[in-house]
């Protein structure tokens, strides 16, 4: 007997995952990156495309290799982002 909530279990653990760091501004407001993002759902096969977090070291960024094409505008979002609070910045696949 198979369980269809173990697929998708082992769905969540598989991408990419991405830390773009650099010195976060202490009053950062993410309101304007928020409102740049394409929808993180793929609707046809009700799973994440990509997630992320805010820390206090830049970005965490996982590609859930759901849609190429959604996550790369994502991440290009956060890396913008980035770049425009500060000069350097340093993008590590973990």
């Amino acid at each position: 007997m198979s369980w269809p909530i173990h697929r998708f279990i082992l769905k969540v653990h598989v991408g990419k995952e991405y830390k773009i760091s650099f010195k976060l501004p202490a009053e950062y407001d993410p309101k304007e990156l928020f409102r740049k993002l394409p929808s993180p759902i793929h609707r046809q096969v009700m799973d994440a495309i990509y997630d992320f977090r805010i820390e206090s070291d830049g970005f965490y960024f996982l590609d859930s290799l759901v849609d190429n094409d959604v996550a790369s505008i994502a991440f290009r979002c956060f890396v913008d982002e980035a770049l425009a609070h500060c000069e350097k910045l340093e993008i590590i696949e973990l």
